[in-house]
């Protein structure tokens, strides 16, 4: 597929991506009014998100925002734990093991607390 232009550009969880790919998949057969065959590269993306969403679009939404109040978070790494859903301080770490510093304790403490909650 080539694309002609990008319009706009914003980081999305996996969760709102399966709500937006139904959203496509549902147009796409409105349109013929019959059911029609889902090219190769939809049918997987779909698949592979109703696979590994483990939340609903809106409460990733929500635990993303909460995520970025706190220090050291930035908009990427607040998506992959919102993703990923890490249930140990070592599974947060090898998230944050790009980024040129380290969390202490406590930042692990508050980020797992807030996983735990949603979880």
């Amino acid at each position: 597929m080539i694309v002609k232009e990008v319009i706009n550009e914003e980081l999305v969880t996996l969760p709102e991506v399966k709500d937006l790919l139904i959203q496509v998949r549902d147009a796409r057969k409105k349109e013929t009014q019959e059911e029609v065959e889902l090219g190769y590269e939809l049918r997987k993306a779909i698949a592979h998100v109703e696979t590994f969403s483990k939340l609903d679009a809106k409460q990733s939404r929500e635990m993303v925002n909460k995520l970025l109040k706190l220090e050291k978070m930035k908009p990427e790494i607040a998506i992959r734990i919102a993703d990923i859903l890490p249930l140990s301080n070592d599974e947060i770490r090898s998230i944050y093991a790009k980024e040129r510093y380290t969390l202490t304790e406590e930042e692990l403490k508050q980020i797992l607390d807030l996983v735990l909650q949603y979880s």
